[in-house]
């Protein structure tokens, strides 16, 4: 948890900066009131919900890794705190009638705070939903844990073979079926450079960047290492090239960083289309690897 609150250290600091430019800006313009005047009741009411608004910003950033909607969360607190603590600051603080820019730092803050949070908290609604329907997926299934990655854990080879078998027997009488391999770039490398730990670490984020950007119905499977494989049903070739397309933008965009020096990875990484015909799921999957196999040809050449 500690490692995540220091990938957010920059958002804290640029808080507790603002924070303590507005203190010194009021210092500057007032006087400090005597203790006699202090209303403990308003100091309580706005200076406790400073810092529960506060308190909320460090436990959200505890939990949540970079990207778009930590930022959202931790610019709403941070508006919201900033008005917060402004509006505690009036109660020890006396400014002359004639300043008026007070009151901007106490309202303007709060609403844009709130809709900032509310876009983050849409967003991360959305992103339990996808990851909650992936997970009813195999819900099911569970307790066989032969059938599921030990790291990630998604479905492993054998589970991605049987889901296949049945979705090609369904495929055979409704709608279209097809496969794409997703093969990061230069893992290998990169286990060498940080470690094992940090290579599960990074395939376990991975993982989770992939079931964001799928459909409710698609099923994302690790076929083996680096290696992982969506079953799209009712899914032509198109469509599928264009879902695969969206998956390696997904991995190139992954805000990742080390756990021990908090360096951005840049990853990449291969994909491959097939649409499953009449055939069996071995035959299919050595298809996709063939594939898969082709796709990679180029960046084996340039290295």
């Amino acid at each position: 948890m500690s490692s995540l609150l220091h990938l957010h250290r920059l958002k804290l600091a640029a808080l507790l900066l603002a924070a303590n430019l507005a203190l010194l800006l009021h210092l500057a313009a007032g006087d400090l009131k005597p203790m006699a005047e202090w209303v403990w009741l308003d100091i309580l009411g706005e200076g406790g919900s400073a810092l529960l608004a506060l308190a909320w910003l460090v436990l959200i950033l505890k939990s949540r890794p970079a990207g778009r909607v930590s930022s959202l969360l931790a610019l709403g607190l941070g508006c919201v705190f900033f008005s917060w603590w402004v509006d505690a600051l009036d109660e020890f603080i006396r400014l002359p009638d004639s300043i008026t820019w007070d009151s901007w730092l106490e309202s303007a803050p709060m609403p844009i705070g709130l809709l900032l949070m509310t876009v983050g908290l849409y967003h991360w609604h959305h992103e339990q939903l996808a990851i909650s329907a992936q997970l009813e997926k195999r819900e099911r299934l569970f307790r066989e844990h032969r059938l599921f990655d030990k790291l990630t854990p998604l479905g492993a080879a054998e589970y991605l073979r049987r889901q296949l078998q049945l979705s090609l027997q369904h495929a055979e009488q409704t709608q279209p079926l097809s496969l794409v391999a997703v093969d990061l770039d230069n893992f290998s490398a990169l286990n060498q450079r940080f470690g094992h730990a940090e290579g599960d670490a990074v395939l376990q984020a991975i993982s989770q960047q992939l079931l964001l950007n799928l459909r409710c119905q698609d099923l994302l499977c690790r076929l083996a290492g680096d290696r992982f494989v969506v079953l799209l049903p009712n899914t032509g070739e198109t469509l599928a090239r264009q879902l695969a397309g969206e998956l390696q933008q997904a991995v190139a965009h992954l805000a990742h960083k080390t756990r021990q020096h908090g360096e951005r990875l840049h990853l990449s990484a291969t994909v491959a289309v097939v649409m499953a015909v009449d055939e069996d799921p071995q035959t299919l999957l050595q298809r996709l690897n063939l594939a898969l196999a082709r796709a990679k040809q180029p960046l084996a050449l340039s290295a």
